[in-house]
């Protein structure tokens, strides 16, 4: 018989066996099946459609222009109360809180999915006391006393209790030859991407949200003014009108038809009222705040901002860079074949690589002794034989769900594209009908005022008057509602461009970008000082 001594080489040539048969096998882990993605280039036009020329002329009107962006598009408005709106929704608005806390959960869903690339390890420690059956030992020897007389008797045996100790490391890899653990973390990473560029989403559309209340408050805020302007000059009128029926000059029917005229004032004034508290708590929810309680700082600077005379758009190639819902799509995409990619891999062999070392023994006292090691080590692989279609039909599935994504992709492009086309032409057009209608409320003005100074002097009647008063009133209303129109459409184009997210939300891989490239700048000129010296 060999001495212990005699068998540590054989134990260590085996052990030196072990890892290199399985050394080959974490190199091959570069080896991925499937498709690979490769990034899209999606249509965008040479320049924006400014629509700021027309019959050849260029347009006296706000233009966009593509003079780089500004990610803070509200200062555009100089308006103080807006700007303070609008940095406080990243900080109280409850939907962007409640896409951060996806965003958070997406983000340790890639963790776990990442974890599947390293060594699992783990460490254990058991304690056992054991009594085995004393019968069962004594039936072994029993049988074997039938092959050798006289060996030992079986009623002289009496198994003790057995106090067993033992603890080690185990460790456990996937070794991934086809890619199936890289393309699950790229599948993870791209709906965590996915859930970043949701976010941004939701910022951007409450901050859209927030100027469109906003704004629309500032142009029901004009039309209560004129509202109230109305009502004073009708009140005037029908002082002048019960005056002349006192004196015989006017029947009954003009101080009526004046009264009616009031009462439907009021009525407005009422019916407008309700709409500028709903819009006020429409901003408050916005910001997560219980209702009325900015009612206070939304009564200071009752003005509809003005929209600058240039409106700064960036460059047309910007844009599938800037709107989160096309860099989504996008993420989406890169997720979907990935997956397929990971599908792919399922038809593959599988090979895992177990090894645990410790100590065991039946002594506490011999538990750290050399002697009491134990380990083993060595791979294991499984390969797919029949699934009942499970796999193909998973792969057709990844495949379908990879053509779905990239049309989806497509057309949020073409999406985007028509929405800044629908913005721009918007803006463009509603500037024009409020010039017409600024004209149409400077004549129905003087309308109104040569109407009154007749109607004093007793050479026009009281329906002409109201008749003046009517229109006045409707061009001051549709200005008003158009003043508020023009602000609004550009917000929505701000919108449309994906403005509102790169200083709040920066982009971390452009970030980091940058930050390598002025690493490697400074790196190059530390060396060119040092050769100039």
């Amino acid at each position: 018989m060999k001495s212990v001594r005699s068998l540590r080489p054989v134990r260590r040539q085996f052990m030196l066996k072990s890892f290199l048969l399985t050394l080959p096998l974490l190199g091959l882990g570069a080896c991925m099946v499937g498709p690979k993605y490769h990034a899209l280039k999606p249509w965008s036009p040479p320049h924006f459609d400014t629509h700021a020329r027309e019959n050849g002329q260029t347009s006296p009107l706000s233009v966009v222009t593509e003079l780089p962006f500004d990610d803070a598009w509200w200062k555009s408005f100089h308006d103080p109360v807006l700007a303070s709106l609008e940095e406080r929704v990243a900080k109280q608005n409850l939907a962007f809180e409640l896409a951060t806390a996806n965003l958070a959960q997406s983000r340790a869903q890639m963790m776990i999915a990442g974890a599947e690339r390293f060594p699992a390890l783990s460490a254990q420690g058991t304690y056992a006391r054991t009594q085995n059956s004393t019968k069962q030992l004594e039936e072994i020897i029993h049988r074997i006393g039938k092959k050798s007389p006289g060996l030992v008797s079986p009623g002289d045996v009496k198994v003790p209790v057995l106090n067993q100790w033992q603890y080690s490391i185990d460790a456990t890899y996937e070794v991934d030859l086809w890619g199936r653990v890289a393309r699950q973390y790229q599948a993870a990473k791209a709906l965590m991407q996915m859930s970043e560029e949701e976010r941004r989403s939701v910022l951007i559309a409450q901050q859209a949200d927030m100027a469109h209340d906003y704004l629309q408050l500032r142009g029901d805020q004009k039309r209560v003014r004129v509202l109230n302007a109305s009502h004073k000059t009708l009140s005037d009128l029908l002082s002048l009108t019960q005056s002349r029926y006192k004196s015989g000059l006017v029947t009954e029917l003009d101080v009526d038809s004046v009264k009616s005229r009031l009462h439907r004032v009021e009525a407005q004034q009422a019916q407008l009222s309700q709409i500028v508290a709903q819009e006020k708590n429409a901003i408050a929810f916005l910001l997560g705040a219980p209702p009325r309680s900015l009612d206070q700082e939304l009564e200071q600077g009752q003005n509809t901002p003005v929209v600058p005379p240039f409106v700064p758009a960036g460059l047309p190639s910007e844009l599938v860079h800037r709107r989160p819902d096309i860099r989504e799509a996008e993420a989406n995409l890169r997720q979907s074949v990935a997956e397929l990619g990971e599908a792919t891999a399922d038809f593959y062999p599988k090979i895992t690589i177990n090894a645990d070392f410790g100590f065991q023994t039946l002594s506490f006292k011999d538990l750290g002794l050399w002697g009491a090691r134990a380990w083993n080590v060595g791979p294991s692989i499984s390969l797919p034989i029949f699934q009942g279609g499970r796999l193909v039909g998973q792969l057709n599935l990844k495949k379908a769900a990879q053509k779905s994504a990239a049309i989806s992709y497509r057309q949020t492009v073409l999406r985007a594209w028509h929405e800044v086309d629908n913005a721009m032409q918007s803006y463009h057009d509603e500037q024009n009908k409020r010039e017409g209608l600024n004209n149409a409320v400077k004549d129905s003005q003087r309308s109104l005022d040569l109407a009154l100074s007749q109607y004093r002097s007793g050479l026009s009647t009281y329906l002409d008057v109201l008749n003046a008063q009517i229109q006045t009133q409707d061009a001051q209303m549709d200005l008003a509602t158009s003043d508020a129109a023009v602000a609004t459409n550009l917000a929505r184009l701000y919108n449309a461009l994906g403005g509102g997210w790169q200083k709040v939300l920066p982009d971390e891989g452009a970030l980091l970008k940058e930050a390598q490239n002025n690493q490697s700048q400074a790196v190059a000129y530390k060396s060119t000082r040092k050769m100039v010296r």
